[in-house]
């Protein structure tokens, strides 16, 4: 009886231990980045959006030549493979591409030796883009964000005349028309956006003027959609721009990286963290690497962690629950500045493109597994 009751005891530490032992694994894996084929065309400041269908959708950015390219590409997350999709109505960088409610994506604004005030819809159904109405004015390096109702907040940015844009708009999907909203507070290109829990719009950062002229903020703003305005918060704990920010499972904001007035030289490995319940930013720590022009490429994980994928020549994940960072192992055999970075449905990340810090622009791309 003892024997049995001996044996019977020692299986069930053994399970207890190996148990654990496979959950604090799981709970330590940092992942790895890996390379995959790479696209068909070099591109930086292009846009990556996935389709409910599980694909992704790259479209235009700027080439080697520097020239805005008006083609797109469809990565096939089956495959790895990513295979040429129809061309843009015009030639577009540093546009915006927002996933829609009923599946298509809105593309709007950009750049291509013009500033661009048109807009198009892609249809995944028929694989076609069509022209939608015009935005209310050409803009370039804005940001857009879906709204809880379905709608597009469009703002900011760089407009005709190299001018910094203080107004803001919204694209209806239901009309297909872009209309005037409220006024920022502030003109701002480099910015962030992020859409909070109560449906509101956190704007942080960001620049206006350039070189001697320029002026990095430290404010930041809320955007109320039902009222249409927007209204100051508390500043930053330092000035930022071309930083990046991810709303945590929590429903505070992570602000990751950026600059100051020197740019590469000024990048930063800060961090903090925006609070809407005391509507305070605090700074948390700082990450492994120095970070600049990463904007979109820090990633909310399916474990509610956080991928910072861009900006330097390796990724690393941020761990809300301990407010530290760990460096994903593999690396990017350069910094990845300007790309993009995708969540695709199996939880792995796309990161493609972007160009290094002599402006050599990439076809590359990687697959981050956690």
């Amino acid at each position: 009886m003892k024997n049995k009751l001996f044996a019977s005891l020692f299986v069930m530490t053994f399970f207890v231990i190996t148990n654990c032992k496979a959950q604090t694994e799981q709970q330590n894996k940092i992942g790895s980045i890996g390379a995959v084929s790479g696209m068909n065309q070099s591109r930086a400041t292009h846009r990556a959006t996935l389709l409910n269908n599980g694909k992704v959708l790259i479209t235009g950015g700027f080439s080697a030549d520097r020239s805005s390219l008006p083609s797109t590409e469809i990565y096939d997350s089956k495959t790895k493979i990513f295979f040429a999709g129809d061309n843009m109505s015009v030639a577009r960088a540093s546009h915006s591409s927002t996933l829609l409610p009923d599946g298509r994506v809105l593309i709007a604004g950009g750049y291509n030796g013009d500033y661009l005030d048109s807009a198009e819809i892609y249809d995944p159904k028929t694989g076609d883009f069509s022209p939608t109405g015009k935005m209310t004015q050409p803009r370039s390096e804005h940001i857009a964000v879906l709204l809880a109702g379905g709608k597009v907040l469009l703002a900011g940015g760089v407009g005709t005349g190299w001018t910094f844009l203080v107004d803001a708009e919204i694209f209806d999907p239901a009309t297909n028309t872009f209309t005037k909203t409220g006024n920022m507070l502030a003109a701002r290109e480099s910015h962030t956006a992020t859409l909070l829990k109560d449906g509101t719009v956190l704007i942080t950062g960001g620049h206006k003027g350039r070189r001697a002229a320029i002026e990095i903020y430290k404010s930041a703003e809320i955007y109320n959609p039902n009222k249409g305005t927007f209204t100051v918060v508390a500043d930053l704990t330092v000035k930022r721009h071309k930083h990046d920010a991810v709303l945590l499972d929590d429903g505070r904001v992570l602000v990751v990286g950026g600059s100051d007035e020197r740019d590469s030289g000024g990048a930063y490995t800060n961090v903090e963290i925006y609070n809407p319940k005391t509507k305070n930013f605090s700074k948390i720590g700082d990450m492994r690497f120095a970070r600049y022009k990463l904007q979109g490429t820090s990633i909310l994980l399916k474990n509610g962690k956080v991928l910072i994928a861009g900006g330097s020549s390796q990724a690393e994940i941020f761990n809300p629950a301990t407010n530290s960072f760990e460096i994903a192992e593999g690396e990017f055999e350069t910094a990845r500045l300007f790309s993009t970075a995708t969540l695709l449905q199996d939880g792995q990340v796309l990161i493609v493109g972007g160009y290094d810090q002599h402006i050599n622009i990439s076809a590359k791309a990687w697959i981050y597994k956690s």
